[in-house]
């Protein structure tokens, strides 16, 4: 088969077209736009709409770009969930308008259960409804699980909800007069819960949205103790002693959401390595294992998390080999030391690697790619530092172990795939290798990273980023002379092509050294 490069690439691009949507004021209730869109954009490729189906699905993805270009991002969000209702078979009806119409917005996502919570329903767009006068909220507090950490065991929780009130005089414009709401939830243990308002026609529930929360009793107290304590650190740890504090601020301010964040583990975390810090000294020196860091990012002045492996044969004496490993959309820097089988720290015990993961910033950072054009400030802003971040932590691991400079490869998966290109295009002098899974990159590129070895792995039957991103790359590649081993799997899909193959790409790693060290940068 014939692949001509430039119209794969297009072709490939409007597969992921919307993934750099810009993320407007993220409200704490509602998922990340990118990753909205990516599901939205896997479910058409899946579904592969025909017929009537593919007319409304056209118009629906034109009126997702109209808003787009107007920056009504609840507009985008309301045209997705229509788009994602007809790809299900579901029609969209009126209820199902004002049922995705409907958030629920607080200034506190971490709470301290000591003080009443403020809670607010409000509408991100006008749906077309008509609504009776007689409208009440009812709102129930649902004991939930966190997230679990990929191939953990799950644990079921009984459903025993606690009714926190009934509101009446609810505004049928929520936009225009949302409901302002304080709630009493002293006497709830701690943990992660689900708020639930459900919208009452009179005894008919007419639409539920939900929030979820995480209650910890005396927080507030022990986040001012460890920000207070953490100027009596050395300052090469006093970020790991400010996390929490500084993470559960930037979720409730609605900067980041709160993910796999365990807000008892974390801050008892912080806790143990301020007491190992006492007297000046440092937890982290002569560690070996996998284990999490922190640093403060000059910009956004936010505390960035990354997370490290260093192997029990490694000796500062030595220079040891580093991998820098770039997670997926929606991810962070636990990815790719918790998922994929947890494979990438036993593959650097085996092969005497350095491991370190980056948060990248966003979840949607991208890397400093830029494929999908400059989109707005706020896009351009988290491009921009998710780059920084990659680049800090790079610094990081080289001024605190010794890192062999002739042997420092790239790794990502998707979204990591394509800042694994881009970074490698843009500090091309930097590494030694470069392994992308299931990414796309405009071939263009291929003449600046001709000289750096790579291995590319894509399956031919991935729904979130087409194929052709990787056949086409590899193409430009090769035709530019480049070392570059393709692995195509035969029906895999985005993600299961990752951990058949890692074993591969580290024994590939392991080959590869710089012929000469150039200046790197710093």
């Amino acid at each position: 088969m014939t692949h001509h490069v430039a119209s794969g690439f297009s072709r490939t691009i409007a597969v992921v077209a919307l993934l750099l949507i810009p993320s407007l004021a993220a409200a704490q209730a509602l998922p990340n736009i990118s990753s909205l869109n990516v599901r939205y954009n896997t479910r058409k490729a899946t579904v592969k709409p025909d017929g009537e189906l593919k007319v409304q699905i056209d118009a629906v993805d034109k009126e997702i770009a109209a808003a787009n270009r107007l920056g009504k991002i609840g507009e985008v969000r309301r045209q997705i969930a229509k788009g994602m209702s007809l790809l299900d078979g579901i029609p969209w009806t009126p209820a199902l308008d004002f049922q995705n119409s409907l958030a629920l917005r607080s200034d506190r996502i971490v709470v301290d259960s000591s003080a009443p919570y403020a809670l607010r329903l409000e509408q991100i767009y006008s749906p077309a409804i008509e609504l009776t006068p007689a409208l009440t909220a009812k709102v129930v507090l649902r004991k939930r699980n966190l997230v679990p950490s990929p191939g953990a065991a799950a644990t079921t929780v009984p459903a025993a909800p606690r009714e926190l009130g009934v509101f009446d005089g609810l505004s049928r414009d929520l936009r225009e007069s949302p409901l302002a709401m304080e709630l009493d939830v002293s006497g709830a243990e701690d943990g992660p819960y689900t708020v639930e308002v459900g919208v009452m026609d009179g005894t008919t529930a007419i639409a539920t949205t939900t929030l979820g929360i995480v209650l910890h009793k005396g927080l507030d107290a022990r986040l001012r103790a460890l920000e207070t304590a953490a100027a009596t650190v050395i300052a090469g740890v006093r970020a790991d002693v400010a996390y929490p504090a500084d993470y559960i601020r930037n979720v409730n301010r609605g900067r980041i959401g709160l993910q796999t964040f365990n807000v008892g583990t974390e801050v008892a975390a912080a806790e143990a390595v301020l007491a190992a810090a006492k007297g000046g000294k440092d937890p982290f020196k002569g560690r070996t294992g996998d284990f999490e860091r922190h640093y403060l990012l000059e910009g956004p002045n936010e505390v960035m998390p990354y997370r490290v492996y260093v192997p029990k044969a490694y000796s500062p004496t030595a220079g040891a080999p580093l991998v820098i490993a770039l997670h997926g959309l929606g991810g962070n820097e636990d990815s790719f030391f918790d998922q994929y089988s947890k494979l990438p720290p036993q593959l650097a015990e085996k092969h005497g690697f350095l491991l370190a993961a980056p948060n990248g910033f966003r979840v949607d950072g991208f890397y400093g790619a830029t494929i999908m054009g400059a989109g707005d400030a706020a896009a351009r802003r988290r491009v921009e530092y998710s780059e920084k971040d990659v680049l800090q932590v790079l610094r990081l691991m080289k001024a605190t172990y010794n890192v062999d400079e002739s042997r420092i490869y790239l790794i990502g998966h998707s979204m990591g795939a394509i800042g694994t290109w881009a970074l490698g295009a843009k500090y091309a002098e930097t590494w030694a290798a470069l392994v992308p899974f299931s990414g796309v990159s405009s071939p263009a590129l291929a003449e600046r990273i001709k000289g750096i070895p790579q291995f590319v792995v894509h399956g031919d039957n991935d729904a979130t980023v087409n194929v052709s991103g990787s056949r086409n790359m590899v193409a430009a590649l090769k035709k530019a002379g480049a070392n570059v081993t393709y692995l195509e799997i035969v029906g895999g899909s985005h993600t299961d092509v990752v951990v058949p193959n890692l074993p591969k790409a580290f024994e590939f790693l392991a080959a590869q050294r710089k012929a000469a060290v150039a200046t790197q940068q710093r």
